[in-house]
């Protein structure tokens, strides 16, 4: 997730201030990515510094607002219009585990039974954060995502499962 854009994003419906920020960005992604308010003043320097937003004084409370610029915005667009490639997701932790599991003197089974239940507990605080979700169809997208990526994570766990059973009988 980009934290850069995803900044960005909120500050092209308006000028905000830092906190303001981490706010609606929590609320719009279910609070599954919290963010340090020191991460955000860090992100909004580099877009500074980049150019792609700028001060914008003051609110009536003395809070730094900040606003996009036109290269912002520009920036923004770019990133809407560009699909997220696989080759820009960091590795798979999970994949290079298993692998390095089934080719090392691991038992295989215990790693797969270690994932599959804590996959199985995140899918249940996922779908607990679903039901009480009220933060409207952008939270629910992303909690949407993460329990897809659960449960696809819980079937390729009892593909791992059964191939490495084939391994041990052949």
């Amino acid at each position: 997730m980009s934290i850069r854009h995803g900044l960005l994003a909120l500050l092209s419906s308006g000028p905000r201030y830092g906190y303001q920020l981490r706010v609606e960005f929590e609320a719009s992604t279910g609070a599954t990515w919290p963010l340090n308010i020191g991460q955000v003043y860090t992100t909004l320097s580099r877009l500074e510094r980049d150019g792609l937003v700028a001060p914008g004084g003051a609110d009536e409370q003395g809070r730094a607002v900040y606003t996009i610029t036109e290269a912002g915005r520009e920036e923004l667009e770019r990133w809407f219009s560009t699909p997220v490639a696989q080759t820009d997701r960091p590795r798979d932790e999970l994949a290079i585990k298993i692998a390095m599991a089934v080719a090392g003197d691991v038992d295989v089974a215990d790693v797969i039974q270690t994932q599959r239940a804590a996959t199985m507990r995140a899918l249940q605080e996922l779908t607990r954060a679903k039901r009480a979700a009220t933060g409207g169809t952008a939270q629910r997208l992303v909690l949407d995502s993460l329990i897809f990526k659960a449960e696809a994570e819980q079937r390729w766990l009892d593909h791992c499962e059964a191939v490495s059973k084939e391994k041990k009988t052949s």
